[in-house]
């Protein structure tokens, strides 16, 4: 995997910032936060993002599923340091769309995931209500 454009190695980039406490039981046999720790770590800053900026809120209205997560290993992550989850909202599509988030642990970049979402209902894809367009417009990244 190519390494990333540099927007995406700022915090300055998101909209959002969470800190995560690392666990002992994330750490592989080299003392590096694993590959399924990391993806923890990640998830919970997902999960903290969605609640934070009001858009879990809509899962009473609109069903909504992960369909992809991509993560792109940058940098040994160490226990027992934080480590800040920045996310906001990338490409958005007809029924889905991509949420961009960034681990740093002290200042630097160590995993950048994206995570393709898409709408739903029990009879199968639905395209995004036009006010949760604008709700998760105002929420995207700041690239380039």
């Amino acid at each position: 995997m190519a390494r990333p454009e540099p927007w995406r190695l700022s915090p300055n980039a998101y909209p959002h910032h969470e800190t995560i406490q690392t666990r002992f039981q994330d750490l592989d046999v080299l003392g590096h936060i694993n590959n399924v720790g990391m993806a923890a770590i990640l998830e919970s800053g997902r999960v903290k993002f969605n609640k934070a900026s009001g858009l879990d809120a809509w899962r009473e209205q609109q069903r909504w599923l992960v369909a992809q997560v991509i993560i792109n290993y940058l940098g040994e992550g160490h226990f027992p340091a934080d480590v800040v989850v920045s996310s906001g909202i990338g490409p958005i599509g007809g029924r889905s769309w991509t949420i961009l988030s960034t681990a740093f642990q002290h200042g630097h970049p160590i995993a950048t995931c994206d995570t393709v979402v898409v709408m739903d209902r029990e009879a199968g894809l639905t395209a995004l209500p036009d006010a949760y367009r604008a709700a998760l417009e105002a929420w995207q990244v700041r690239s380039g």
